[in-house]
């Protein structure tokens, strides 16, 4: 019986598994050219023109940006272009919701690497 049901399941699950559509993963290089286009001026190298100490370093992001934390979560980032916050502008109407994902799958990858 037990045989027979794994059989089942793993037959239903290969008919399944090509209608699954697999998260997309960010694009890296688009998030390059989004960040290059809109965030570079203030924020070339990862830093920070308007203040200094709210970088787009780890240690900065994980101080300063609501809800990143020790886990980095990119939703924080991805929270902060959208609708800005303080002297940081929002992007949420002037980017669409993939390229907000992009530029802060970027920026979190450069973080991640030191800039």
């Amino acid at each position: 019986m037990r045989v027979f049901i794994t059989s089942v399941l793993a037959a239903v699950f290969g008919l399944l598994l090509p209608i699954i559509q697999p998260a997309m993963a960010a694009d890296l290089a688009a998030g390059a050219q989004v960040f290059s286009s809109n965030c570079a001026a203030c924020h070339i190298g990862g830093n920070n023109a308007v203040m200094a100490q709210k970088t787009l370093k780890v240690a900065a992001l994980e101080q300063y940006l609501d809800g990143y934390g020790s886990e980095h979560d990119i939703n924080a980032i991805v929270k902060q272009v959208t609708y800005g916050k303080n002297a940081m502008a929002a992007y949420g109407s002037r980017l669409s919701e993939e390229e907000i994902q992009n530029v802060a799958a970027y920026v979190q990858d450069q973080s991640d690497k030191g800039w």
